[in-house]
């Protein structure tokens, strides 16, 4: 009897410092829950197109929470799911070469560069309105200047509700749950040297 007490209190013990361990390194934890892979590429494609790489990691994590080899229901393609028209289109417009749907669809590094110059084109497309760039990146930018120029919506954060798909609402909303939490445990993230 005597011996189950103190196999209970040292469980018990065990089981206080664990979690006292775990609540001193929270972001530890933080950073297992909300890991960015992928981020030399992440940040040599936010230098080069003058991007926030918590933004690019928010998206990917939104996406395809950093797999691979995904096609969405509607086509996507890729780690950032890019849109094979699209694709198309920010390929012959950036002028890159040797990109197939299956690189696209299968290298990291290829999918973050066609999704970051294609979040570098909605960003010059809608004067640095990360808002409304994202809802862009789900919805298409046709269909925000739509809601943009009809007033269905005017842009902002504090009224996303207003946006009239409920899946680029809730893409919305998802994309900055992420890049808070990214922003909360990679401050120095941005900052890094590429290389």
């Amino acid at each position: 009897m005597r011996r189950r007490r103190k196999r209970k209190r040292l469980l018990l013990l065990l089981i206080i410092g664990f979690l006292a361990f775990l609540f001193i390194r929270s972001d530890w934890i933080g950073k297992w829950m909300y890991p960015i892979h992928y981020q030399a590429d992440i940040r040599a494609s936010a230098l080069n197109y003058d991007l926030d790489p918590l933004l690019i990691a928010a998206i990917i994590r939104v996406e395809t929470n950093y797999s691979t080899g995904k096609d969405s229901k509607k086509g996507a393609l890729g780690l950032m799911q890019i849109m094979p028209d699209t694709a198309d289109w920010v390929i012959q417009k950036a002028g890159f070469s040797n990109v197939s749907e299956d690189t696209l669809r299968h290298r990291a590094d290829v999918s973050i560069q066609i999704g970051s110059w294609y979040l570098s084109s909605l960003h010059r497309q809608f004067d640095g309105n990360t808002t409304v760039v994202v809802a862009a990146y789900n919805a298409g930018p046709g269909n925000v200047s739509k809601w943009l120029n009809n007033g269905t919506w005017d842009g902002t954060k504090q009224s996303v509700s207003d946006i009239p798909y409920g899946e680029t609402r809730h893409y919305v909303q998802r994309v900055f749950y992420y890049y808070n939490k990214y922003k909360q445990l990679y401050p120095d993230f941005a900052e890094q040297e590429v290389g």
